[in-house]
């Protein structure tokens, strides 16, 4: 893809993904970006992809921010959701304890290092793949996510399901939210020439006075 073809959207969005290591946030990434999922390593820091799609007419960049879950690259995440457009906070329906975490720890911390007071929250629960293991219902995730004025939904980065919704999604809610569409507007797009009108041929004929 050449340099203009990637100037030409209309909003570029930042958006990051939290919780504890192993809820399978980068499974997330890749499912969404490749359309296949390895096994992947623990995320050490962080990293990022970057996915172009069309939501509502519009053309988007999406620039997608992993980040560490263990404890100790925390201090390494707290930079990371300075601008986030949207936060996608995952945790595991298989271990109620990375629910918890969610709700006790990552929730504060989105609240507390999110410089966009109207960035875009949303609830995924992963791994729903796994029914017969499930330790967390939907109603608690959604009691909670209600309270906190989150979207929510359940996924399998594993089986694709709802992965595609949970970004478009988001991307959606974003769009609504003047303040956050604003601060994303790509203001180098290039723009259409102007239609230029030819002037009038002369017809050649003479006029006789």
């Amino acid at each position: 893809m050449g340099s203009s073809a990637e100037q030409d959207y209309d909003y570029s969005f930042k958006i990051l993904l939290s919780g504890d290591s192993g809820v399978g946030k980068s499974s997330l990434v890749q499912s969404f970006i490749s359309h296949f999922v390895d096994n992947n390593r623990p995320t050490l820091g962080t990293d990022f992809q970057i996915k172009y799609l069309t939501v509502g007419g519009k053309k988007l960049k999406l620039t997608i921010w992993d980040t560490a879950g263990q404890e100790r690259f925390r201090t390494l995440t707290t930079s990371y959701y300075r601008g986030a457009h949207g936060i996608i906070m995952v945790y595991d329906v298989t271990r109620p304890e990375t629910f918890t975490h969610l709700t006790d720890i990552w929730s504060k911390e989105v609240e507390q290092y999110s410089t966009n007071q109207d960035c875009i929250k949303i609830l995924a629960g992963n791994k729903v793949d796994k029914e017969s293991e499930r330790k967390v219902t939907k109603e608690e995730a959604s009691a909670f996510a209600k309270a906190k004025g989150y979207l929510c939904l359940e996924c399998s980065a594993k089986t694709r399901q709802n992965v595609e919704k949970c970004f478009q999604d988001l991307a959606e809610k974003i769009l609504q939210v003047p303040n956050l569409a604003e601060q994303a507007k790509n203001t180098s797009k290039p723009q259409p020439k102007p239609t230029q009108t030819a002037p009038p041929k002369d017809s050649g004929c003479c006029t006789i006075q």
